[in-house]
């Protein structure tokens, strides 16, 4: 007698019995696909890939992502639209606000920081701003080769060119009404943009480079003050920025 003939016949898969098997193999498949969308979107927030700068009176960042249910609130208010909502590359991150300094500074002039009064959750602290007390990150001369004042070079001209969009207030011209950047030139003998254009006074300095009263060179000097608007950022004309803000993860990682 054959092998084959001894060997008995598998039972047949019923229609029913099949249609369960398919089932729990598309079930697994979902399982698997949505736990790895999970991560997808966790990996950016928990590795913090972007470290972004957020909003005045923003809570510490793992606070801040927990209590901020991006509503938007602090976009529509911001008198300069400084404030963007996060691309979907953020992961968890999708539409939580920030700003980049170097295309669009805060206005850290606004009265009583609309953003922070705009925010329904307390992500942005109200209690840090009653106390005058907001801040975002810090500045920092990154380039310093890069630096006019370093160089002891004057600055003549529009700071960021005659298409750059940036707004920014200007006492001489109107406290109340931010000014585009391109309607306002300069004609400087040593660059001092980031130390004329600071909101707050004395947060930048431009002191000497040397004991030599002739060299011209200055080095811009940031203190305590600084409260990160980026406002130095974005009016620097060298490009990339010479001076930068750092943020309170970055400053963190530093020290």
């Amino acid at each position: 007698m054959s092998k084959t003939a001894d060997t008995p016949k598998k039972p047949r898969l019923t229609r029913r019995e099949l249609e369960r098997r398919r089932m729990l193999i598309r079930t697994m498949a979902l399982g698997v696909a949505a736990v790895s969308a999970g991560l997808i979107g966790w990996y950016p927030v928990y590795k913090k890939v972007f470290d972004r700068l957020r909003p005045p009176g923003a809570l510490d960042e793992d606070e801040f992502l927990a209590a901020c249910i991006k509503c938007g609130q602090c976009v529509q208010v911001c008198p300069v639209e400084a404030i963007k909502l996060a691309d979907g590359d953020e992961g968890y991150g999708l539409g939580v606000p920030y700003i980049d300094a170097r295309a669009q500074a805060c206005d850290f002039s606004c009265d009583a920081v609309q953003c922070v009064l705009a925010c329904p959750t307390g992500a942005l602290s109200h209690l840090i701003a009653k106390k005058e007390e907001v801040t975002m990150g810090f500045a920092r001369l990154a380039r310093p080769e890069a630096c006019l004042a370093m160089k002891g070079l004057g600055f003549t001209g529009l700071a960021r060119g005659d298409d750059f969009p940036g707004l920014l207030r200007y006492e001489e011209i109107d406290r109340w009404e931010p000014q585009p950047v391109a309607s306002h030139p300069y004609e400087l003998e040593i660059c001092d943009l980031c130390v004329r254009e600071c909101p707050i006074e004395g947060a930048i300095t431009l002191e000497p480079l040397s004991i030599d009263y002739q060299d011209k060179r200055r080095v811009p000097t940031i203190h305590k003050s600084c409260v990160g608007c980026g406002t130095c950022e974005m009016i620097c004309p060298a490009e990339p920025a010479a001076i930068v803000i750092d943020t309170e993860l970055a400053l963190e990682a530093s020290a």
